[in-house]
């Protein structure tokens, strides 16, 4: 259920409402708009009745949301969600690159690909402490040690970091450094993650499982908005199929779909999407052109010595290709890029 009420209403009449949608036994969350107030209601609404509020002070329209996603979807919010960092924006008309390398490797790598990229205009760098890996063999991540050059970085440079969160037990070193939490195709499914990192005021940039359909991904999504972090970035990275000469399948459909039925920003991952690093770009450019509110692409400045996701990797001379080219598309497709 949506209850919409006057944007100036008093703050007395909001609170009469929700103490009403509390007393059924259900969750109120407030939805700011440039026209209306919102007031989505989450829990057992089947038992409320549109006359229960329409006659309330400062109400001016009761609605029932008929997505199984309630928080995520369009019905709930019409506008698009803008997501603030500092004085960074992402979403709206805004197209945001994140870059870095799959992972954090020693304190000269990291600092060398962030001189870089900072030098290009890029705020936003990825990379990876805690590395959740298909085999227990594989490199697995600096871990503390990443994070303490990941800080180093923020602080010297300047620049808003980006790294995974692989499960609540590391959630709170992580929260030490990171500007952006990202969730991994691994653990777009881990609920009991999903809800402690509802429960924070950070962004979280939730990727697509790997065997996810859409409707997968947004209650996913809704499962972090439901404990009361509104700040949700989606992520298509691609999905498993029948084809073998690809990392994955990026699913490109997915992006205006959910534009469709989604508020949140979504951004598109090229490097995993499609696994080979000279098809990045195509792919890139792609993501944009179909309405992308951003990119994450992976760069590291030797990708044939890289411990993880080397082969997806562009150069930083490669990058710099792509980047001039998304400024040439960006107005194309009614998108500023953010650099």
């Amino acid at each position: 259920m949506l209850i919409m009420l006057k944007l100036d209403a008093p703050r007395e009449h909001i609170e009469k409402v929700k103490t009403k949608i509390i007393s059924f036994g259900c969750t109120p969350h407030e939805i700011p708009g440039s026209l209306k107030l919102a007031i989505g209601v989450t829990g057992a609404s089947s038992s409320l009745q549109i006359d229960d509020f329409i006659s309330m002070d400062s109400v001016d329209d009761v609605v029932r949301v008929t997505k199984p996603y309630k928080l995520v979807s369009r019905e709930m919010k019409s506008e698009d969600t803008i997501i603030k960092i500092g004085n960074q924006e992402i979403g709206g008309s805004n197209l945001t690159i994140i870059a870095g390398p799959c992972s954090v490797e020693s304190r000269n790598q990291i600092f060398d690909i962030a001189g870089e990229l900072k030098e290009m205009g890029i705020v936003f760098l990825r990379a990876g402490a805690f590395k959740p890996r298909s085999s227990p063999y594989a490199f697995q991540g600096l871990k503390e040690e990443g994070l303490e050059y990941l800080a180093e970085v923020k602080d010297k440079l300047g620049m808003k970091i980006v790294t995974e969160v692989k499960d609540t037990q590391t959630l709170p070193l992580i929260l030490k450094t990171a500007d952006i939490l990202q969730i991994g195709a691994r653990n777009m499914q881990n609920f009991s993650l999903l809800e402690e990192v509802g429960k924070i005021n950070k962004p979280i940039l939730l990727k697509r499982g790997l065997a996810a359909t859409i409707e997968d991904l947004l209650m996913s999504a809704e499962y972090i908005l439901s404990k009361g972090n509104y700040n949700v970035i989606l992520c298509e990275r691609g999905i498993r199929t029948f084809e073998t000469h690809t990392r994955n399948t990026l699913d490109l459909n997915s992006v205006p779909v959910i534009k469709k039925h989604s508020h949140l920003p979504i951004f598109v991952d090229p490097s995993h999407g499609i696994g080979i690093w000279d098809k990045v770009q195509p792919m890139a450019l792609a993501g944009v052109a179909c309405g992308a509110d951003g990119l994450i692409i992976e760069v590291h400045n030797h990708p044939e010595s890289a411990l993880s996701d080397g082969f997806q990797s562009l150069t930083p001379k490669n990058f710099k290709s792509l980047v001039e080219k998304i400024k040439q598309l960006a107005p194309i497709v009614d998108k500023k890029l953010d650099l």
